[in-house]
């Protein structure tokens, strides 16, 4: 019984192997928990002072510009520069915006646009930042564990997502905004801190300077790549047409359930800690094609149910069902990215991957925002279900290697783990234990 039990539960092997991953690990977590005060603070603050779902949903696109050509930039960044320096930076940057929304709270009488002006620098910073920190896994981490690493990240996210939108929602709602503001701020600060601990990781040798040139030939190896891109495009319909987290504070309203708005917010990471905390068979797993597109399915028939009904507890099961596709979903992807890209393009695609799982959540704002101000929160949720679950299936049907991905046979999972193996006595100065 025992051995079955330890079957399903999460493979630790990279927290063990790894001090820069269970530096990033804890790192990662108290940044979640700062922006996620932030994060709901930010949307409702907006609706208080407009009381629009456009003027609330218009974070979104602008967000967009700053986090495709910031992001795009930041990939080529992470192949030629020390990828820790980048995200020390970057993290210290975050802190300084989140000040000025602090310091912006505390006036008589809140500004509305420095609340987007903080949004558009947040998107471009975090799209600096993200290919440096995603593209760091694979250095720190033993190719034969990165699904196991993978996993434990999700779980990471999960711990800070179920309480940090909870007691978020509950210190905006009686505390007012200062407080979480506050937090962000001090989150960032003790972020920055652990950051400047991790390891050097320099760039591969002759490693050439970011340019659009370097850019392109990583956007070309991408479209190379169908399993590739029917991972990207299965995110960005996913998150297009059913991310509707910018109008919880809509749902609530016409649930009349205002108590629920943060559990709203963290419904989607109860049902991922969930898949998480069983997810010791994924590093068993090699069909991770298959993760992702029923994962995403999954992820839109839930928001499909959660927008039809009415009574909010099934709503936030719903929700629930749905952070457990999109996390099912997620550790397929994660998964092929880094069992698939060699290490020299691997900021740039990083770069690609910000774009796909953050311009889509972004692009998804403005749809639900808007179609919210024409229909109502609950049917901008539910017809973006159902329209995510047919795009997920003529995706599936038109990119049909991504269905097929197996790691046992495809050339370019084998030719990493070839360069992983090469590469090994390097790793012991990189994150390793020493």
């Amino acid at each position: 019984m025992i051995k079955k039990l330890t079957a399903v539960l999460p493979d630790l092997a990279p927290w063990r192997s790894s001090r820069d991953f269970r530096l990033l690990w804890v790192q990662g977590l108290v940044t979640y928990l700062g922006s996620v005060m932030a994060l709901i603070a930010l949307p409702l603050q907006i609706k208080e002072l407009t009381g629009s779902p456009l003027a609330v949903g218009a974070m979104g696109a602008v967000e967009l510009v700053p986090l495709v050509v910031f992001g795009l930039y930041g990939g080529a960044l992470a192949d030629a520069v020390d990828r820790r320096k980048v995200i020390v930076l970057t993290e210290a940057g975050l802190g300084l915006l989140a000040a000025v929304l602090l310091l912006n709270a505390l006036l008589p009488h809140p500004m509305l646009w420095p609340l987007y002006v903080v949004a558009a620098g947040v998107a471009a910073l975090a799209g600096l930042q993200r290919p440096a920190l995603d593209s760091l896994l694979a250095r720190i981490v033993p190719h034969e564990q990165l699904a196991a690493a993978a996993a434990l990240n999700a779980l990471r996210w999960q711990a800070g997502a179920i309480g940090g939108p909870a007691l978020a929602g509950l210190v905006v709602a009686y505390a007012g905004n200062v407080p979480a503001y506050a937090t962000t701020v001090v989150c960032f600060f003790a972020s920055v801190l652990m950051c400047r601990r991790l390891s050097p990781v320099p760039p591969v040798e002759h490693a050439a300077k970011p340019s659009l040139r370097g850019i392109a030939e990583g956007a070309r190896y991408a479209w190379s790549r169908p399993v590739l891109l029917g991972t990207y495009a299965v995110d960005l319909a996913a998150m297009f047409f059913a991310f509707p987290n910018t109008i919880f504070p809509f749902l609530a309203d016409e649930l009349d359930a205002d108590w629920a708005l943060g559990l709203m917010y963290s419904a989607g990471a109860v049902g991922s800690l969930l898949l998480s905390l069983t997810s010791g068979w994924v590093s068993r797993t090699r069909r991770h094609g298959l993760l992702v597109v029923f994962g995403a399915a999954g992820w839109g028939l839930a928001m499909a149910a959660a927008g039809w009904t009415t009574n909010v507890w099934l709503v936030l099961m719903c929700l629930g069902l749905a952070g457990a596709g999109d996390m099912l979903s997620g550790l397929g992807r994660s998964t092929i990215w880094n069992q698939t890209i060699p290490d020299r393009l691997r900021g740039r695609l990083a770069g690609i991957e910000v774009l796909s799982y953050s311009v889509g959540p972004q692009l998804g704002q403005v749809r639900a925002g808007a179609m919210a101000g024409w229909t109502g929160a609950r049917p901008a949720i539910w017809t973006g279900g159902l329209a995510c679950v047919a795009a997920v299936g003529l995706l599936a049907a038109a990119l049909p290697k991504l269905i097929g991905y197996d790691a046992r046979t495809d050339e370019d999972a084998r030719r990493r783990a070839d360069e992983t193996a090469a590469a090994a006595p390097d790793r012991e100065h990189v994150g390793a234990d020493r």
